[in-house]
């Protein structure tokens, strides 16, 4: 049983590694609470998003419990060398920096217990800059999607890769496995109306859904908290469609505990997120500079919320953001950082192609 391990793991060095005080630290039944940064950390000084969010402490009292893994997809992040350009190397997200030792650049490496960050390679032998329906593709099913068209296909997936998904996606095949698994993004009226309609077409990750038969998340599960939007704060959500949408903004940390929730009621969650893409794309300093915030606000505050047993994965399907010198993709390896538990089990990965059997495999029961 690959990666099933139930061996307690002692969380502490979550603690440690953001800068943690020892002095500090309220430990109660089993659980470490947060200490506050130094001044002139990350929101005026402290952690006000993550208190009360402790993370608490792998220990061996909870064997044999089963885990789960809440899989994070950031479109268009990858791991480029630090310097002008490149928004990741000059603080952009300083909770992250924190856990990481270090900024999320090219270079850096660390293989921790519970605790992964490495490489992977996005390009997959071939030529030309990867791109978002092939390396999705191949992030959700396992297989080089552009090696199997001889190029990288951009936006949606064509009817070869969409028959890939139908076959083997991660959804279906968790699905098929007997987990209980879901996507955690949820999805506009219009969105369904654009597409009866020709306007836009499905992306992977909602072929992923479809393929696995599962029910979409809707605005109404999004006000129930039990839903999180691809924007994360819902304000693309409130002025990027031109239709009146009454749901209340919302701090990056609520939406890291809502996703951080659905970890505990099922054992495979997925939630995509492309406002890196977006923003590499068009990099707007002001728009780059709130988008890292509200990634690092996201993840951290996902990371302190999570069940002991849930092991939290974040990569990317293509670089972009990571380098604002081009509007274009890069050829640049996307990260692999993995938070938990079973992140043993993702060691031997080296490709977005690996993603998806190391996760079907650490959640074989």
């Amino acid at each position: 049983m690959a990666g099933r391990s139930q061996k307690g793991l002692n969380m502490a060095w979550l603690s440690e590694s953001i800068g943690h005080d020892s002095r500090a630290v309220n430990s109660r039944n089993g659980v470490i609470c947060w200490p506050a940064l130094p001044p002139g950390g990350h929101g005026n000084g402290g952690w006000p998003w993550v208190q009360g969010l402790p993370p608490v402490l792998y220990n061996s009292s909870r064997e044999g419990e089963v885990l789960s893994i809440i899989f994070v997809f950031l479109d268009g992040v990858g791991l480029g060398p630090p310097g002008e350009g490149n928004p990741f190397s000059d603080g952009g997200m300083p909770a992250l920096s924190r856990l990481l030792g270090g900024p999320l650049v090219s270079g850096r490496e660390v293989d921790e217990p519970g605790l992964l960050l490495r490489p992977l390679d996005a390009c997959l032998g071939v030529p030309g800059l990867p791109q978002s329906a092939s390396g999705q593709v191949a992030l959700f099913t396992g297989v080089n999607a552009a090696g199997l068209l001889g190029r990288h296909l951009p936006a949606y997936p064509n009817r070869p890769l969409i028959e890939l998904i139908e076959e083997r996606c991660i959804l279906k095949s968790a699905g098929e496995m007997q987990l209980r698994a879901t996507f955690a993004n949820a999805y506009t009226p219009f969105y369904f109306e654009w597409v009866a309609k020709g306007l836009i077409r499905h992306s992977a990750t909602t072929l992923c859904v479809l393929a696995a038969g599962l029910p979409f998340r809707s605005l109404d599960d999004l006000e129930r908290g039990e839903a999180v939007f691809w924007d994360i704060t819902h304000q693309q959500l409130a002025t990027r469609y031109r239709r009146p949408v009454n749901v209340p903004l919302i701090e990056p940390e609520v939406a890291g505990k809502r996703l951080a929730r659905l970890g505990g009621i099922h054992d495979l969650v997925l939630f995509e997120s492309f406002l890196p893409d977006l923003f590499g794309h068009r990099p707007d300093p002001s728009g780059v500079g709130r988008t890292l915030e509200i990634l690092d606000r996201f993840l951290i505050s996902l990371l302190a919320a999570v069940e002991d047993e849930t092991t939290v994965l974040v990569t990317s399907d293509h670089g972009n953001l990571e380098d604002l010198t081009v509007r274009t993709h890069t050829r640049n390896p996307v990260p692999l950082l993995v938070v938990g538990p079973e992140a043993e089990a993702f060691r031997h990965v080296d490709a977005i192609t690996g993603v998806t059997p190391a996760i079907l495999s650490a959640l074989e029961p």
